[in-house]
């Protein structure tokens, strides 16, 4: 059952990758309109946490990452809900895919930015790392709401 949780964490980490070397390489010039201004491509780099918050943070934030992925890899094989599992899941290889632009988009120690470009009209600009972690969590809070198990 981990196994599984860490597949999907890997297939998160490789697509948000690979999504964002394609951004990086095809929107460099610009935003691309997709969809009038409601939905476009458009490559931003952010040293900071959400909405663009905690400029500067970007080893801090990159070790929170860390601490999380290796928490969730920990705990995973004691979920026995399957949707807890999938949502940790998503949430780690979020994390990880995040982690990965601290890492390797940098000149020094997690100081890099990370790669940004699905800008969709007033949310602010994500990746699929940020998909995956917003996907996870709002699996995690359906799971809690609408449990019919009771919990410790």
């Amino acid at each position: 059952m981990a196994r599984t949780g860490l597949v999907i964490a890997a297939t998160v980490v490789a697509l948000d990758q690979l999504t964002k070397a394609w951004a990086v390489a095809t929107f460099t010039d610009g935003s691309t309109s997709l969809i009038g201004d409601f939905l476009s491509f458009r490559v931003t780099r952010n040293p900071g946490a959400a909405f663009s918050s905690f400029q500067g943070g970007g080893a801090a934030l990159g070790l929170i990452a860390a601490i999380v992925a290796i928490s969730v890899a920990v705990i995973l094989p004691k979920i026995e809900v399957p949707l807890e599992r999938i949502a940790l899941s998503l949430v780690m290889g979020g994390a990880l895919g995040n982690f990965t632009d601290r890492i390797f988009r940098g000149d020094g120690f997690l100081d890099g930015a990370v790669v940004d470009f699905v800008d969709l009209w007033i949310i602010p600009t994500f990746n699929v790392a940020d998909s995956a972690i917003s996907v996870g969590v709002a699996l995690m809070l359906a799971s809690a709401l609408f449990s019919k198990e009771p919990r410790e």
